[in-house]
């Protein structure tokens, strides 16, 4: 008998979750929640203020596990928007703290944007050679926050601030505040003096073509220094392509559709057009419920000004998207309704404390075999890792697979200007590391032995009690 395909299309009208459910918010109006400003001002930062939200709608042992994750294992503070608070258990019926308590535990939004000590693995809370910046970044700092880490393409960290902040972020480093667990790196130049290194820098390196905007979050940056900023790079005639990077046209879309910012990007979207520059933006959903009618709003109103494209670039990530259904989705759901074209999914980079998050290679292949055929080609977002000191790459350009072991390695075509007087450096084979709870029991033995070989190299929170 024939077997029945895994997945069924259906076209998923956007609706906007009812804030008025949660006790905190039955007054907001209208006005105050399309409001960008009311958005900031009433993001949540801790256990007492999502309790004022939600009030008796969960249990106190939900508010301890949130409290003492941020005090032992958080990497990132808590700061969640209105917006995003909103869609997660959007659905749920508030009966009483257990129903919506049960339903906020299992809901993929709450995993990584409210990260509880019960979520984490107590057998391995990290990865042996977990590292802070995990992908070397600032070692390929050509000046302060400007990585050029590729040939023909550059990252600029404008800034180390998001209106929201991820769990597993993999700049989490440098962006945001310091919390119990991590004492955050900073920018030790001026904001102004770091910005016009970047563009002295591109100026003079006529091989760059390609600009990502990124920190942090470029919605936190005043637009007249961003539309200033992105005017000095549109004057430098090496520039083809430059991408803004904001996941508030997720977590705040009500900031995207705001008169000033529409305005500012059709006129830099004219500068663009008018000198042959691609302009695009990029943002981050990784759940389809993310995705509602305001969302759709923002990003559809970005494509009016002129820019080329809105992309979504989502991170693989256990009980959120891990499954070929839940991929598809979300993709469907970007493409279909809010026009954001779906364009990579990253697996979790390996910082510390992120384990219970990490899905191995193996599972990533598995997954992008399973999304193909179902989007059109040019829909079908590439499931990539991103691999230290070589970049991303699509999960099936491996070299080797060590399946017990968890070690993938991977081979590198391109020298960065860091790498120029380093012949040898393509001819190295570069390390992934799969997560560890994934491999055999005689896998996971022989990491318990390498740790403690690595223990000197290791961050300082890294759990080798067995």
């Amino acid at each position: 008998m024939t077997s029945l395909p895994p997945y069924s299309y259906r076209r998923t009208e956007l609706v906007e979750p009812d804030w008025r459910r949660f006790p905190g918010w039955r007054d907001v109006t209208d006005m105050q929640w399309y409001s960008a400003r009311w958005q900031r001002t009433h993001s949540v930062r801790n256990a007492k203020q999502l309790h004022a939200v939600l009030g008796d709608l969960l249990d106190d042992s939900f508010y301890q596990d949130m409290e003492r994750d941020r005090a032992e294992h958080a990497t990132m503070p808590l700061l969640l928007p209105p917006q995003m608070l909103n869609t997660i258990a959007p659905y749920a019926e508030p009966k009483g703290a257990a129903s919506l308590t049960s339903a906020f535990q299992t809901d993929p939004v709450r995993r990584y944007m409210i990260p509880l000590a019960s979520d984490r693995r107590t057998d391995w809370l990290s990865h042996p050679r977990a590292l802070r910046d995990s992908l070397h970044e600032q070692e390929m700092w050509a000046v302060e926050g400007l990585v050029h880490r590729y040939p023909t393409k550059v990252l600029a960290e404008v800034l180390p601030t998001c209106p929201q902040y991820c769990g597993h972020c993999t700049r989490m480093d440098l962006v945001g505040t310091s919390t119990p667990a991590v004492d955050k790196l900073r920018f030790t130049l001026k904001p102004q003096d770091r910005l016009d290194g970047m563009v002295a820098y591109l100026s003079r390196s006529p091989q760059v073509r390609d600009v990502v905007i990124s920190g942090g979050d470029v919605a936190n940056m005043p637009w007249p220094k961003l539309e200033r900023f992105i005017n000095r790079l549109l004057d430098i005639d090496s520039i083809r392509d430059i991408r803004l990077a904001s996941k508030a046209l997720i977590g705040v879309p009500q900031h995207w559709l705001t008169d000033e910012i529409r305005a500012g990007m059709e006129r830099v979207a004219k500068v663009a057009r008018d000198r042959g520059v691609q302009l695009a933006i990029h943002t981050h959903a990784n759940a389809a419920q993310s995705v509602t009618p305001l969302v759709a709003r923002a990003a559809r109103a970005m494509l009016e000004t002129g820019i080329r494209d809105v992309r979504n670039q989502g991170v693989l990530l256990r009980g959120v998207n891990d499954s070929i259904e839940a991929l598809l989705d979300l993709s469907f759901v970007l493409l279909d309704e809010a026009a954001v074209m779906p364009y990579y999914l990253y697996l979790c980079d390996m910082i510390p404390s992120v384990e219970h998050w990490r899905l191995s290679l193996a599972e990533a292949i598995a997954l992008q075999d399973g999304i193909m055929g179902y989007l059109p080609g040019f829909a079908t977002p590439r499931i990539v890792c991103d691999v230290p000191y070589v970049g991303k790459r699509w999960v099936h350009q491996f070299k080797s697979y060590d399946r017990i072991r968890g070690i993938s390695l991977w081979e590198k075509n391109f020298r960065t200007p860091f790498e120029a007087d380093e012949p040898l450096e393509l001819a190295g084979d570069y390390e992934y590391l799969d997560p560890l709870y994934t491999l055999p029991p005689d896998g996971q033995d022989w990491w318990r032995q390498e740790a403690y070989h690595v223990l000197e190299e290791a961050p300082a929170n890294v759990d080798l009690s067995y």
